[in-house]
């Protein structure tokens, strides 16, 4: 069952920005479960890496080197920062990017339309394959609902920023949920699984990141229901990579055809234009995608 946090005042916490960022882009990038919104405030709550607690996290852009935390929860302020920082693709030093942008004319392009963005990730790989389950084959828009009131149901609730925000139940509370309206058995057992390898230490987003790629696409797509398109989605929109070049995506395939002037491409012809971006070929194929939308 679903609690609500009464919890001491929130922890503040400055994080400086290296390179270029606009929290404004973040905030109206929507993924995942998560709805693009408005405002100057952007508004978090996820379950902590390591998988035992959630914590809230409101953050605001105090100038364009410093982004503030509001970091509220029984988690460790520091390291719930830290994985908030993760989330928003502020752990790392973007000035190496921006001078590639500057010099690229496709990316320049792209990267006008929406300046500043860096790809917001999931919070976990727990949370990305709870939501690859959840979404396969069924609408986006409707499955983030059911994901709202899984949240507010079975995980916690937390006031972040003036407002109540619900986090994902924990690998022990999503275990002990079973059925669930507008999750069908079949999903919730496959989530079960994702649960139980969550608790086991089996998902730590770090040391995945820390793992050869491809050896840790096999692995995720050995849970039922994920295969190489959630596997992908993983490795690209939640470990933090900045130079995996996505290839089960065809609209970033579209979006960088049009980019480049051509009716379409195959994947060889994307991987060779996509050499000019190394280190940060996952970085620019999400600003070419969110350009195009």
């Amino acid at each position: 069952m679903t609690t609500t946090a009464t919890l001491a005042p929130a922890t503040t916490i400055d994080w400086p920005v290296r390179g270029r960022f606009d929290l404004a882009q973040s905030i109206g990038f929507g993924f995942g479960g998560r709805p693009a919104a408005r405002g100057s405030a952007m508004r978090l709550a996820f379950v902590v890496d390591g998988y035992d607690a959630h914590a809230g996290v409101g953050v605001t852009q105090l100038a364009p080197d410093v982004v503030r935390f509001e970091v509220v929860g029984g988690a460790d302020p520091e390291r719930v920062a830290a994985q908030a920082a993760r989330v928003l693709s502020l752990d790392e030093d973007a000035t190496g990017y921006d001078r590639m942008v500057d010099a690229d004319p496709v990316l320049r392009e792209a990267y006008a339309r929406r300046p500043g963005l860096r790809p917001p990730l999931f919070s976990s790989a727990y949370e990305a394959l709870v939501w690859a389950v959840l979404s396969a084959r069924r609408p986006a828009a409707r499955m983030a609902v059911v994901r709202e009131r899984l949240a507010r149901a079975h995980g916690q609730v937390l006031e972040v920023a003036g407002e109540s925000v619900a986090a994902v139940p924990t690998p022990d509370q999503l275990l002990a949920v079973s059925d669930f309206p507008g999750i069908p058995e079949v999903a919730l057992r496959r989530m079960h699984a994702i649960a139980a390898a969550a608790r086991a230490g089996e998902l730590d987003t770090e040391a995945l990141r820390m793992g050869e790629v491809g050896e840790v696409g096999d692995r995720l797509r050995g849970f039922a229901g994920i295969g190489p398109f959630y596997s992908e989605l993983v490795t690209v929109r939640a470990l933090g990579h900045t130079d995996v070049l996505p290839t089960c995506e065809p609209r970033v395939l579209a979006a960088t055809a049009a980019r480049v002037g051509s009716p379409s491409l195959g994947l060889d012809d994307f991987a060779a234009i996509a050499e000019a971006w190394r280190p940060w070929r996952t970085w620019a194929c999400v600003a070419l995608r969110a350009a195009a939308s």
